[in-house]
């Protein structure tokens, strides 16, 4: 399934890199339900959030500069930063 990157930019600890914010993966798969650490980091209770392994191409993170287009990268981003696309 593909999936969207949130692009968003809120103040706080954000576990979700920059450079993958607003981008297309596909996902791998699921990694479970953890605590979500935005809400940990400043101890608050925390709800639980999947989380989700996605497979991004060098292209898509990094467009014509990319030097090995094909290569990929996997990430682990929490499911509300994601919109499914599919």
């Amino acid at each position: 399934m593909k999936v969207q990157v949130a692009d968003r930019w809120p103040p706080g600890h954000i576990r979700t890199p920059g450079y993958l914010r607003g981008k297309i993966g596909e996902v791998e798969r699921s990694c479970g339900p953890f605590n979500n650490p935005e809400q940990n980091a400043y101890r608050l209770p925390a709800d639980s959030r999947e989380l989700i392994r996605v497979r991004f191409t060098m292209a898509e993170i990094w467009g014509a500069d990319a030097e090995r287009p094909d290569d990929i990268l996997e990430a682990e981003i929490y499911s509300h930063w994601l919109t499914p696309l599919d």
